[in-house]
């Protein structure tokens, strides 16, 4: 009986493999050569092709409203319109009405004509960099309009969406941010309880402000806020000045610039404006811009000074965009949408997490011929952690910074100063009350020295007061020195108590 070896079982496979190799080594036909090189080509192109973007048209211009057919884009959503020449047009998505969109632009809206192309805006997305944490756009906030942030910003004056004005070199952002950040956690805030020295004597003494503090300015037209912020921009000890010039004239740009803030306050900080000639999207995204800004150093672990001239102009120009798309008014002309977007945007600035940075924030508030319960100051003073108001008498008087002591309040003051800082801010106003009061009487000599104690010390004590609330623009006062002075008006009177 003959043994028979059995053939291994992958000669077969071996045998295959052996015959695709030589077919391999063989040449290609030439018609597989074309097809493969055609192949190659068109792959290239396709890779460096632009993808497919759906478009709308035009269809209506109401006003400053543009209507727009053919896309279906959400709320907030950037555009852009395409004239017949020119340079595109940007416009935001703010609101729809069946299939009809509703833009509002943030430039002219000159060269535009019927049927004009109408694409989205998508946001340029930064390529990510080793090390660094990638967040996807999963919530329409990181959706939104982008714009640049970062250190080497600081010194320079830009527009409501990051574009110099300064006619300096280009920008060379560290990062893109949108504009619209995403709620903030009042739970992980870090409280109010270290003090912010801004440099006035009359703020730092009697209406200590803290950091993460968001203030309110009340002040009717050319009663000199715009010095006193400038005095707290340039004598602050915060880090970072953000300093937003929205819906203001123009030629208040560049005197806030090179007369009130100087070379010296511009070096750490970061002027946006968005003048009163500017459309009511670029006043909104101003004001936006500036508190994203302010956000990224918080992020960073600094202290910030925000500064928004003015919050007014802010909630003006929504009411003129929600007017245009038929929001019906409610209070003095002001649409509901108006008193829902002013705590979204107040409400971003403030404490980071405890050990992080802070945005102390200072809004000015215009009160309409000086009238402190028109809307938008009413609405302002109840979300706010407080309010100084200037006087137009103090003013018209010579007294500058023209702070009236009486009707501002600080809410946070508390937990910020000692109980021996606090008796005293509360006699220095009492006695300045109970001198305001009397002043009638004492000027046509009608009362009697003698017959009221208190009045009698008010009297004696009002020039020294008077003189403690004063200060030259050119002169800071710190926040050691402004308690110690204030303390030094009463030490007399306690020694002798």
């Amino acid at each position: 009986m003959t043994d028979e070896t059995p053939a291994p079982a992958d000669t077969h496979v071996l045998t295959e493999t052996n015959t695709a190799e030589a077919a391999a080594a063989l040449p290609a036909p030439p018609y597989i050569q074309r097809w493969r090189s055609f192949l190659e080509e068109a792959g290239a192109l396709a890779r460096h092709a632009d993808p497919l973007v759906a478009s709308g048209r035009l269809a209506r211009i109401n006003g400053l409203v543009m209507e727009a057919a053919g896309l279906k884009l959400p709320l907030g959503c950037t555009c852009k319109v395409f004239p017949v020449a020119g340079p595109p047009v940007e416009a935001e998505v703010v609101g729809f009405q069946g299939e009809k969109l509703f833009l509002m632009p943030s430039d002219d809206l000159f060269g535009l004509s019927p049927g004009a192309r109408v694409e989205r805006l998508m946001a340029t997305v930064a390529p990510p960099r080793v090390g660094q944490k990638t967040v996807r756009g999963r919530r329409s906030a990181d959706r939104a309009k982008q714009a640049p942030v970062g250190i080497s910003l600081l010194g320079r004056v830009l527009d409501g969406v990051g574009r110099p004005l300064d006619g300096k070199e280009p920008l060379r952002p560290e990062a893109q941010r949108s504009l619209q950040s995403r709620p903030y956690n009042p739970m992980t805030r870090a409280p109010i309880d270290k003090a912010l020295d801004v440099g006035v004597r009359a703020i730092n003494g009697m209406l200590t402000v803290g950091r993460g503090q968001r203030m309110g300015l009340f002040a009717g037209s050319g009663v000199g806020k715009s010095m006193l912020l400038g005095m707290m921009a340039r004598y602050t000890t915060a880090e970072i000045i953000i300093v937003g010039l929205i819906g203001e004239r123009g030629r208040e740009v560049k005197e806030f610039i090179d007369q009130i803030l100087g070379e010296e306050g511009l070096r750490r900080a970061i002027v946006v404006a968005a003048p009163a000639d500017t459309g009511p999207l670029m006043r909104l995204q101003g004001a936006a811009y500036a508190t994203t800004l302010a956000e990224y150093f918080r992020d960073q672990g600094k202290d910030v000074l925000l500064i928004m001239d003015s919050l007014t102009r802010y909630a003006m120009a929504q009411r003129e965009i929600a007017l245009s798309v038929g929001e019906p008014p409610a209070t003095r002309g002001y649409p509901p949408s108006v008193f829902a977007r002013l705590p979204q945007l107040v409400e971003r600035a403030g404490n980071g997490p405890v050990g992080g940075g802070s945005i102390t924030a200072f809004y000015t508030v215009l009160a309409e011929g000086d009238d402190q319960q028109d809307p938008v100051a009413d609405a302002a003073r109840a979300i706010l952690d407080g309010h100084i108001v200037l006087s137009r008498s103090l003013g018209d008087a010579g007294h500058y910074p023209a702070i009236d002591i009486e009707q501002s309040i600080s809410r946070a003051m508390v937990n910020l100063v000692t109980p021996e800082h606090l008796n005293v801010i509360r006699r220095f106003k009492s006695l300045f009350s109970r001198y305001q009061r009397a002043r009638d009487l004492l000027a046509v000599g009608a009362y009697t020295p003698g017959s009221d104690q208190v009045l009698d010390e008010a009297v004696r004590r009002y020039p020294e007061m008077e003189r403690y609330l004063q200060q030259n623009f050119d002169v800071s006062a710190g926040l050691e020195e402004s308690v110690r002075d204030l303390s030094g008006l009463f030490s007399a009177a306690q020694q002798a108590e």
